[in-house]
């Protein structure tokens, strides 16, 4: 027999301020942002005014692209506020 242990992950209560939802708003109107900038900036829009959380994969991105150098300011910035928002249990 197998069992299957659920947690219970508590819920995310964090959500993307204004700043940050200009901000990927911006880079998703402009159609010569790159596509990783697009890419969170749809996840950062994804978890304003819902409770929407960082999903596991999104997070490890985040992470990549923090850690590069291949990526400028305003695309770390996206990156930092997507994992701020990260579910911490996981």
């Amino acid at each position: 027999m197998v069992t299957i242990n659920f947690r219970h992950m508590e819920e995310n209560k964090k959500r993307t301020g204004e700043e940050m939802a200009t901000l990927a708003a911006k880079i998703l109107g402009d159609e010569s942002s790159p596509d990783m900038a697009k890419k969170l900036a749809a996840s950062v829009l994804s978890q304003t005014h819902t409770d929407n959380q960082t999903g596991k994969e999104m997070e490890t991105i985040a992470s990549n692209v923090l850690k590069s150098d291949e990526y400028d300011e305003d695309t770390k910035s996206l990156a930092a506020s997507i994992l701020s928002q990260s579910n911490k249990e996981r």
